[in-house]
């Protein structure tokens, strides 16, 4: 099977690991981390600064690759597309 985020292809054979996330600004310069977006809606999100959102893949391989969203609002659409996908 096959799966599409941003016109990207990926073999869902080859995921190991697929993850929503925001990005948080870490206070060193433009260094961000990712935060699970649990975190964001119980702990801390009015504690830190939100750079962005994304949906991140680990393959088998090692890759990480990122795909990146400007608004919490574009990363559910982005997911839920993805969700109709499997």
């Amino acid at each position: 099977m096959i799966i599409t985020i941003q016109n990207k292809t990926i073999e869902q054979k080859d995921i190991k690991k697929l993850y929503p996330a925001a990005l948080v600004k870490t206070g060193h310069g433009d260094e961000v981390t990712e935060i699970s977006l649990e975190w964001i809606d119980t702990e801390g999100g009015s504690e830190v600064e939100i750079a962005g959102y994304g949906i991140f893949v680990m393959t088998k391989d090692n890759q990480k690759l990122s795909f990146l969203y400007s608004s919490r609002e574009e990363l559910e659409i982005a997911v839920e597309d993805l969700s109709k996908q499997f």
